[in-house]
């Protein structure tokens, strides 16, 4: 380092500080226990390495052979991170001497230039300046690199996903600039080793980047600006292929693209090979016809990104698995069958190990309290604890005679001075919480003592900060299940505690009420002088319990007795030697663990003085303890991996170090596996101040067992300490096998010493029966020890399986009469009773049938180059269960500063290394900004409400790479479907397979009386002049406007009068002749049913068209030119607002305004009547034509014959009792379908009242449809879905109000919702729950089913059973089967009946493939026979083959006279038990969805409303989605109502809920903005408008997932 000269102690006090917080900024974080678990990463040994100098020399443990390690060399502790060091630099600047070249410490090596086939062992001995020491494993690194290198051969290329640009980090161009020389390190330098000294830091770092690139990528040249691509995300070629993981580089350095030129907002990276141009998009099938509504080829960016994600699944996945289980259905999932190559254990049973017996000294104390009671009487000026402020400066120093006499002040407080003499609030026995920060140890002491001495069982917590804190409320429920009504505190902690204005401190969610009493001395009153604690022998009373979080984020108490504390006490003293009055330096937490045992009670037994660090001063001075260990030549230090590390960074050649006193430095965390190149790398730096290398001693303790191990320290210098070096391939299976030949992926592990003094230790399997392991099998530690815990405070249950567990011999007979207690840990027994550990329990994942611990994936994950983009241990590692299985999931956090490219780059590397070193595929990786993973109380990450908050959506991350494509092997078998069974087989009188038909019918025409004088009329002009004649002043119309007011109304005769007026117009300024098409383009109104009229009369073909949008002309004006020219319309009519709109200049840009037909304006009509009204000659001439686009994006026209419009009107009346003296209010778009037919023809055949409430008036006035009801007392009304959301979502809350406003639908008996889908159940059963206040009858809502071919099919209609419902198996759908289930069975799907068949109307439910009849409650195609069927398609080619099949499609076996024609939905019929109107068994028929829609997937048919039902309960923030396959990939779209930063929560969750309810795996999530998924007038989705807008890159998504 650059300032290494200066002598960081000369430096003013606010500069340290500052260096130390960037150190630490550089180091922050750790895993759940608070310290980073692995940075496996390279050594920085200026090109010493602590490799073996070749892979022979790692041997068996059982050889007791050891890598030895090379410690010649001098580290250097740098972290070149470049932001940081511009920092640092910025920092020393003032102080730093100019460099005199190359310092002489440094090793003056020199070296032939590297060759490319040299460059990996080149880079296996360099630093790449930028790695983390402390979990650096040389081994796990080369293994990385050379996974990675497998992987390079594969060429995978992974889409990059797209993000919108406010979601990019914007990065400064300043993290990326070199830093100048002054700060560079001669680390790097030296690494050159070049003869002429040392380069410029600029020039190494430059280089060392290019040779990591190469060490990774394997090419012979590379270049540091391999991405073409602009940082802030501009497109490098719109249409070029994101080959992010083709590790090939650019050789010469392209000029960054000119982004002015592209408008995209999606950062693409462009790599190509070199010296080839540019490759051509690959074309789907036939993506030269392939074109959108618009014209736009569809092989844009986003398609090639889809094509590249299809070839990279291509590829071959995991092998596939064999046998099934059947998941309570014929669709069955794998399971995972055993490798039958797999190692299984070989070994003899192992035997129970006993430790040394625990000699009791004759000096030894009865009980703690006695020891407490002995050094306070006879030493009391003997210092017990020494606290330490910020500055490292002693705060004070607490001796045994104050801890003494300050506990029995406590003691008697506790008992005499809280409740009353008669109630006293605690009493022997009773459970208070100490609540104590970390800097304050002595308070702690005194409390836990004073505790012990009035025999209440102090439970030590962590101090709640905030209300919210991450596990604060588990912490509370342990303090409610322990009884816990008093809680200890200091002054300070209890000033710091949040409180309420009154000033009382505020209750914490889920705790228990407390009182707070505060043990300060001048709070408490004297005891008397007779008063004196009852001191006894210990026995198996409770004497503290200390708090454990589980996985799963539940916090257990476990309890300690006073026994198991003085044998505890007892064994650490024989173990660890320990004398009287020795010093020990504690960094550890003093509240619980190694921290407590060693430093609040060993040390009291043996009247030792602790040094006391704490956390705050840590993070200001790392090297604090060190100092202290010098200060006060202290014996014992007892510190985590995380304190040696940072030492390791802070460490600046500080001379006046010296550890020559420490006979003993406990590792608290030795049980991590990982924890052992923090170990190797401190004795490395530190033998030269005096450390001896027999001085570490690691151990491995659990709350449970509390000590497991603990390695002695020897005076045996020779002795090496134990190592082994797995096969973690073996691991995977729980099986030790020294490493294979494969050498890449093993675990190196360090011995934890020897079981502890008068225990006894044995291995069982991990599940089931708790069997003896075999001795070359891994398996659960477990301890038979009086010093251990003894139960989990009151849950029995799960105190049996812990604390009271019998080891079993293969014969089934257990190994001993006294019960073991399980540890947690996961090991085995080497030769000579050596313990290892190599994981823990809670950190154990099983992915198909094999184990991975948690801290190895995160050491892998981190040697992949983690300096550069994540936060160096800030990374948690979890499993969650989709699909029966468990799936890993890896979040990180990343550094502000790594810009997309890099963090996906590195994404990817991290899957590949994992992949190719634990065989496991990871589920999800995500990236998160820095400091926002949830914290425990000292700064680690809290893993299971990070678990919770990914699970619930909250953590918000920046960056997502999901793998269920490669991770998720035990999918269902795709379908292989059967061919039918003959017609000959099956056939009998009315049953097919056995069952009754599937067919029913609405009521017969010729029997119903209907005394209507309308019905002698064939056409519907004819019905309107009669009334014209009959009833000229009945109102037929009324429009209502938005504030609830009439705006305008027609009766018979007006309606009359100005049809004929238009007629004239049509024939004199139109010069139309009958049978010529005009387009009527109005506003829902009664100028449209004129209109309308008007058309009849002068005998041309009416078109309803949907006026274009003004706020939106360019979108909606196409569509009404299509329709126009599709219909080939003569001519135009409108009125004057909408002739200004089509001639507007938006409207010019949107079309070619020339080509229209004329446009004729019928708010100037002549004063004439026609010469006569024209009659047709036949009824089956044409008298409207229906256009509609379908869901599926076509549009399609219908013919409408005289005939079955008046057969249609006259069916509706019928059904619905529709009489002159009826008022219907319908609010209902009037331009296709049902809509059209029930606003503009209905009245006029019937004579009812309809008041017309256009739905867009709503969107002002929700109110407006209801109160119109209520206000005209009307019986009948009609809805879209889109108008009963917009109540249901608009008037939610307004209830009340509409009540006192008198508004009252108890009259209301049908109100139907016209639709062409199945009934959406939800939304009609929260809309009758919603207004169920206002008296709305539930059995009144009910739904219609129209489509193309006949546009009322089912309508509810007044007489008649109510709607049923029933439950099918969603599963059994899929195969078109239909299965009733109870209601909420697993995969139950309700479905509501589509309102009652119309009069005049045959069903039946035929196959759509082979046209054949199918039984009841079989699932088909919904063919119908009716009078108002339409008569075909409006073609302009005549596509001949669609027409018959459509309109004239005849059964291939049974009836084959009749005529049917096919809506193109499935759906079944049940017969029911209800009776119908005429008293036959009611037929309810189901409709299922569209044949078009359903998507064919593995085989098995899919309804994409029962995927995007799915999906909206996925996340709170999801408010719309819409799924559609391209290429055979799901593509799932949701709408986003939250902020942009949660849309990358949103892919785990959508890709989740369809694995788990539906066994499909989500190929692309598209997040985009509210309104994006295009809807139509009847509310229905618009999947393949939406499909042709993601593919032509329209939808200008938040973010664009494409997973693996």
């Amino acid at each position: 380092m650059a300032d290494r000269s200066i002598d960081s102690l000369a430096l003013p006090l606010e500069v340290r500080a500052k260096l130390a917080e960037l150190d630490l900024e550089l180091s922050e974080g750790s895993d759940a226990k608070e310290f980073p678990r692995h940075g496996c990463e390279e050594a920085k040994h200026n090109g010493t390495a602590l490799l073996p100098k070749h892979p022979t020399e790692l041997h068996a443990i059982t050889d007791r052979t050891f890598v030895q390690l090379d410690t010649k060399s001098n580290y250097n502790g740098d972290i070149t991170q470049k932001g940081y060091e511009k920092k640092k630099s910025k920092l020393l600047g003032a102080y730093l001497p100019q460099p005199p070249g190359v310092e002489s410490s440094l090793p003056q090596e020199r070296r032939t230039p590297v060759t490319p086939s040299s460059s990996s062992r080149y880079h296996r001995r360099r630093s790449s300046g930028s790695r983390d020491e402390r979990y650096r494993s040389d081994v796990h690194t080369e293994a990385v690199q050379a996974a990675l290198a497998k992987h390079k051969e594969r060429k995978m290329a992974v889409p990059m996903p797209s993000k919108r640009r406010s979601l990019v980090v914007q990065t400064s161009m300043d993290a990326y600039t070199p830093p100048d020389t002054s700060s560079g390190s001669e680390d790097e330098g030296s690494g050159q080793g070049d003869s002429q000294g040392t380069p410029s830091s600029s020039q190494g770092s430059l280089n060392m980047e290019h040779w990591i690139s190469r060490a990774i990528h394997g090419s012979t040249t590379s270049s540091t600006n391999s991405s073409s691509s602009t940082q802030s995300g501009g497109s490098g070629a719109a249409n070029a292929l994101a080959d992010v993981m083709t590790q090939t580089h650019i050789e010469n350095h392209s000029a960054p693209p000119d982004i002015t030129t592209y408008t995209t907002e999606h950062s693409i990276q462009v790599e190509r090979p070199q010296g080839t141009t540019p490759r051509a998009v690959p074309k789907y099938g036939n993506a030269e016809l392939m074109e959108t509504g618009d014209g736009v080829p569809v092989s844009s960016r986003v398609s090639a990104k889809i094509q590249q994600l299809v070839n990279t699944l291509k590829r071959p996945k995991r092998p596939p698995l064999r046998e099934f289980f059947v998941d309570d259905f014929e669709e069955l999932l794998e399971v995972q069958q055993p490798d039958p190559n797999q190692p299984r254990p070989e070994g003899a049973q192992m035997l129970a190990i006993r430790g040394e017996q625990l000699g009791v000294v004759t000096n030894w104390p009865p009980s703690l309290e006695a020891a407490l009671q002995r050094w306070g009487t006879i030493s009391p000026k003997a210092p017990c604890l020494t606290t330490m402020d910020t500055n490292g400066k002693p705060l004070y120093i607490l001796t045994y005679g104050k801890l003494w006499t300050r506990s029995m002040k406590v003691a008697y407080n506790i008992l005499h001075k809280l409740g009353t003499k008669q109630e006293p609030m605690v009493r022997p026995g009773d459970r208070v919480a100490l609540v104590f920060p970390n800097n304050d140890p002595a308070a702690f002491m005194v409390a836990f003592y004073g505790c012990l001495l009035a025999e209440v069982v102090p439970v030590p917590i962590e101090v709640p900060l905030t209300r919210k804190d991450a596990g604060s409320q588990q912490i509370g429920f342990l303090l409610g299940s322990c009884g816990v009504s008093v809680a200890l505190t200091s002054d300070a902690c209890h000033k710091g505690l949040p409180k309420s204005p009154t000033g009382e401190i505020l209750q914490f969610k889920g705790w228990p009420r407390l009182l707070w009493f505060v043990t300060e001395s001048k709070h408490l009153s004297k005891p008397p002088r007779d008063w004196f604690p009852h001191i006894k022998d210990a026995n198996n009373d409770t004497a503290y319990i200390e708090y454990k979080t589980c996985k799963d984020g539940s916090v257990l108490g476990v309890t300690v007795t006073r026994i198991a504390l003085l044998t505890h006490c007892q064994a650490l003293t024989q173990a660890c030697a320990y004398t009287e009055a020795e010093t020990i330096v504690n960094v550890l937490d003093f509240k619980k663990d190694v921290g407590l045992w060693h430093g609040i009670l060993t040390s009291v037994m043996n009247m030792m003085h602790v040094i006391s660090i704490p956390y705050s001063l840590m993070k200001v001075n790392p090297l604090s303890w060190i100092q202290k260990v010098y200060a006060y030549k202290a014996k014992v230090a007892c510190v985590k991996s995380r304190d040696m590390h940072w030492a390791l960074v802070a460490h600046r050649d500080q001379r006046d170090i010296n550890l020559t006193s420490l006979r003993m430095l406990i590792v608290a965390d030795g049980a991590n596996p990982w924890s052992i190149s923090s170990c190797d790398a401190f004795l490395n730096v530190f033998q030269s101040k005096g450390l001896r290398p027999e001085v570490i001693c690691p151990c491995a303790s659990s709350p449970e067992a509390l000590t497991v191990a603990i390695r002695r320290p020897t005076d045996d210098t020779n002795q090496p300490p134990g190592r082994g070096v797995l096969s973690m391939h073996g691991l995977s299976y729980g099986v030790i096998r020294v490493d294979s030949e494969e050498k890449l992926s093993v675990l190196t592990v360090q011995d934890v010493g020897l079981v502890m003094p008068g225990g006894v230790m044995c291995v069982v399997r991990p599940e089931g029966i708790p069997l003896l392991c075999r001795t070359d099998e891994i398996g659960e530690l477990c301890v038979c020890s009086i010093a251990a815990g003894t139960s989990y405070y009151g849950l029995s249950g799960m105190t049996k399986n812990t604390f009271e567990m019998f080891p079993m011999l293969s014969s089934g007979a257990p190994i001993s009469e006294y019960p073991f207690v399980r540890t947690g840990l996961l090991g085995f027994v080497g030769p000579g009773g050596m313990v290892f550990v190599v994981g823990k329990m809670d950190g154990l994942m099983v992915v198909s049938g094999r184990r991975h611990n948690a801290d190895d994936i995160v050491a892998t994950a981190l040697a992949v180059e983690p300096m550069k983009f994540v936060y160096r241990g800030r990374i948690a590692v979890f499993s969650i269960n989709v699909l029966h299985d468990e799936r890993i999931v890896i979040i990180a956090e990343q550094r502000p500063d790594s810009t997309e490219e890099d963090s996906f780059q590195w994404m990817s590397r991290v899957l590949q290394a994992i992949d190719g070193i634990h065989q496991v595929g990871v589920y999800c990786l995500a990236l998160v900004p820095a400091n926002t993973l949830p914290k425990t109380p000292l700064g680690g990450i809290h893993l299971s409400e990070t678990k919770q908050c990914f699970l619930e959506g909250s953590l918000h991350p920046c960056n997502v790479l999901m793998c269920p494509h490669t991770c998720v092997t035990n999918l269902p078998k795709p379908r292989q479907k059967q061919p039918e069974i003959g017609p000959a087989s099956v056939m009998v009188g009315n049953l097919v397979s056995g069952k009754r038909i599937a067919q029913a019918s609405g009521r017969d025409l010729g029997q119903i009386e209907d005394n209507d004088q309308g019905r002698k009329f064939m056409f519907l002009a004819e019905v309107l002049q009669w009334r014209a004649q009959t009833t000229p002043d009945h109102v037929l119309f009324t429009l209502l406007n938005s504030r609830g007011t009439i705006a305008n109304s027609l009766t018979c005769l007006q309606l009359h009068k100005r049809a004929e007026k238009i007629a004239v117009m049509l024939m004199e300024r139109g010069h139309l002749q009958d049978g010529d098409h005009v387009a009527l383009v109005y506003p829902p109104g009664i100028d449209l049913i004129a209109a309308f009229y008007g058309c009849l009369y002068a005998g041309c073909v009416p078109i309803t068209v949907r006026p274009p949008h003004p706020q939106n002309i360019a979108t909606t004006l196409p569509t009404v030119k299509m329709i126009v020219e599709v219909s080939r319309s003569a001519c135009i009519m409108t009125s004057q607002l909408v002739v200004k709109l089509l001639r507007s200049r938006e409207a010019g840009a949107a079309v070619d305004v020339r080509t229209w037909p004329p446009v004729l304006d019928t708010d100037d009509l002549p004063k004439r009547r026609p010469a006569q009204i024209y009659k047709p000659s036949n009824p089956d001439t044409l008298a409207y034509l229906d256009f509609s686009v379908s869901t599926t994006g076509m549009l399609a026209g219908v013919k409408m014959s005289h005939a079955a419009t008046s057969a249609l009107c006259r069916s509706i009346k019928l059904q619905c009792e529709l009489y002159p003296s009826r008022e219907v209010a319908i609010c209902l778009d009037p331009y296709c379908g049902l809509g059209f037919v029930l606003w503009c023809l209905c009245s006029v055949y019937s004579g009812h009242q309809s008041i017309l409430i256009p739905p867009s008036e709503l969107e002002i006035n929700p109110s407006l449809w209801l109160l119109a009801v209520s206000q005209y007392k009307v019986r009948d009304t009609f809805c879209s879905y889109s108008v009963m959301e917009l109540c249901t979502k608009g008037l939610g809350s307004q209830t009340e109000s509409l009540k006192t406003r008198g508004l009252d639908l108890s009259r209301v008996r049908t109100c139907v919702v016209v639709a062409e889908e199945r009934p959406r159940i939800t939304l009609t059963q929260s809309f009758s729950k919603l207004f169920k206040d206002l008296n709305l009858n539930p059995r009144a809502v009910s739904t219609s089913f129209g489509c193309r071919v006949n546009l009322a099919i089912c309508l509810q209609g007044t007489s008649g059973p109510d709607p049923t419902t029933v439950y099918v198996d969603m599963r059994a759908l899929r195969h078109d089967r239909v299965r009733l289930v109870e209601r909420g069975s697993p995969h139950s799907l309700p479905l509501m009946e589509s309102g009652k068949i119309l009069p005049g109307v045959r069903i039946i439910i035929a196959n759509p493939e082979t046209k054949g009849p199918l039984g009841d409650s079989h699932l088909g195609e919904i063919w119908v026979h009716s009078a108002h069927n339409a008569s075909g398609y409006f073609t302009i080619y005549g596509d001949e083959p669609l027409q018959s099949d459509h309109f004239n499609s005849r059964l291939s076996f049974g009836d084959t006279q009749t005529v049917w024609a096919r809506t193109g939905y499935l759906g079944f019929l049940r017969r029911t038990d209800l009776t119908d109107a005429n008293g036959e068994r009611h037929d309810a028929l189901y409709v299922v969805g569209a044949l078009d829609e359903a998507m064919e997937l593995r085989g098995m048919r899919y309804h994409p409303i029962d995927i995007e039902t799915s999906v909206i309960r996925a996340h709170k923030s999801i408010t719309e989605c819409a799924v559609f396959t391209w290429t055979n990939l799901l593509v799932v779209v949701v709408e986003l109502d939250g902020s942009e930063q949660e849309a990358l929560d949103l892919v785990p969750l959508v890709t989740n809920v369809v694995l788990e309810e539906h066994y499909l795996i989500v190929g692309v999530v598209v997040v985009v903005d509210v309104g994006v998924i295009p809807i139509n007038s009847r509310g229905e989705k618009q999947r393949m408008h939406l499909r042709d807008g993601f593919l032509a890159d329209q939808l200008d998504p938040i973010y664009v997932a494409y997973n693996m």
